[in-house]
């Protein structure tokens, strides 16, 4: 038995013991919790049945699985015998290793042999120290989507250190959260989901500077209004507060709340988030567009420099681009087999133009952005290169021209089913162009002459 979460690492580690494949294909019989309460009775009965041992794969301690199942197998007597923290450790995380080591005794034991045509030959990997394996694996932190509209707001954050210093930002749980890891490190506590402002209440005495804190409007209808704004009012801090309205419970699938766009029959939504922090009392309230760099940085600037002294909020607007995928995607693809015109933007990067600092990648991070081999070969730099996974959210171009970058950055328009005069206008475009083309060319063999 496997909760749902380690199946993964539990059919690696079968595989390199010779009993699964890379396929799914277990010479073990394995039962798969993806829920792991309530357990089914009739299930455990059915699958322990005429086993003489089942291992429970279950991190954490207690044993509850374990312990709930032992229970479950002794009313109905069934024999077999439940095994689990005997062969894995009580703490820490179930890694291939660690569960290797493991089903090896359990199987060992229990089940020595299987048919020869059964059983691949094992593949042993020898145990490579956590050191050395850091040294010859780049680091992959988590980050945001592609395209997320949280990312440019972090940009701007982060160039508006460069003018103020260094803040003390009180994080919060949701996708936000990772602004903590490069390229943005930013996030100096994390206390709980809502309690980003709450957190905050303990830093800006006596600094100087008003104390910055970051929710998403998941926390903040959690339970951020009442904790943290509503506090903040009662106790009249001079602080800020920044909610990232992304539209969705995001970082939990994209569910909806309070202040969700969407229609829904059986759910009241469009609550606005400026009236509701109003409501309790904030008189500075203000919102942005997190793809307005520009706008974000000025508001930005306003809240930590003005006149103004009190419980500021700043909304930061910007729909979360994984769920505005799900729902525009498959409009896009119906409309292109109906046959009617549709245009779709994608970002680009000339390299001729690429100075190769990658100043870019390390403002936005966004995923789709990478580096790519130099086409001159006079300049062994890498350039910056946007892939397929492109979303052509502009974020890139965005960050690039708020922090005066190199203008490298291009927009193009994919056109499906184009129109007589697309048509038109392309060879028009393609003529042009040839022409000046050509004309340089002359140009430069002339001068090389």
């Amino acid at each position: 038995m496997v909760q749902g979460g380690l199946y993964n690492n539990t059919l690696r580690a079968l595989e390199l013991l010779g009993r699964a494949d890379a396929f799914g294909t277990s010479q073990v019989p394995l039962y798969v919790l993806n829920v792991t309460y309530p357990l089914i009775p009739q299930e455990w009965e059915r699958f322990c049945s005429g086993k003489r041992a089942v291992l429970v794969i279950e991190e954490g301690q207690p044993e509850y699985i374990e312990q709930a199942a032992n229970q479950i197998l002794r009313q109905r007597n069934i024999s077999a015998r439940l095994l689990g923290k005997q062969v894995l450790p009580m703490q820490g995380e179930y890694t291939v290793d660690v569960l290797r080591q493991g089903l090896r005794e359990f199987l060992d034991e229990y089940s020595p042999s299987l048919p020869a045509a059964a059983i691949r030959t094992a593949t042993e990997v020898p145990l490579v120290p956590l050191g050395k394996l850091a040294a010859l694996v780049p680091a992959r932190p988590s980050g945001l989507c592609v395209g997320c509209p949280e990312r440019p707001f972090f940009a701007a954050m982060k160039l508006l250190q460069k003018e103020t210093g260094a803040l003390h930002i009180s994080a919060d749980i949701g996708c936000h959260s990772f602004a903590t890891l490069p390229p943005f490190n930013m996030g100096n506590s994390i206390m709980g989901y809502g309690l980003g402002a709450a957190g905050a209440s303990a830093f800006g005495s006596g600094s100087g500077k008003p104390a910055v804190s970051i929710m998403g409007d998941g926390g903040f209808w959690h339970n951020g209004l009442t904790s943290g704004i509503g506090n903040s009012v009662f106790n009249k801090h001079d602080d800020l507060t920044i909610i990232i309205d992304n539209g969705y419970s995001a970082a939990t699938g994209g569910q909806d709340i309070l202040s969700s766009r969407a229609a829904d029959a059986h759910r009241q939504g469009n609550h606005s988030i400026i009236d509701a922090v109003r409501g309790v009392g904030i008189r500075w309230a203000k919102r942005t567009h997190t793809y307005d760099m520009r706008g974000t940085l000025k508001v930005l600037r306003e809240a930590l420099s003005g006149n103004y002294r009190g419980p500021k909020v700043i909304v930061a607007d910007g729909e979360c681009q994984l769920n505005r995928q799900r729902r525009v995607r498959p409009l896009m693809r119906q409309a292109i087999q109906a046959g009617k015109r549709v245009v779709r933007e994608r970002f680009g990067v000339d390299p001729d133009t690429c100075t190769g600092d990658h100043s870019c990648i390390r403002l936005s991070g966004c995923p789709s952005l990478t580096v790519k081999a130099n086409p001159d070969p006079l300049r062994p730099d890498p350039v910056a290169h946007v892939d397929n996974s492109c979303v052509g959210c502009g974020v890139c171009g965005e960050v690039a021209d708020a922090a005066v970058l190199c203008p490298s950055f291009y927009r193009a328009e994919l056109l499906y089913n184009p129109s007589g005069w697309d048509r038109f206008l392309s060879r028009v475009r393609t003529w042009v162009i040839g022409t000046l083309q050509r004309r340089s060319e002359r140009r430069r063999l002339r001068y090389a002459l």
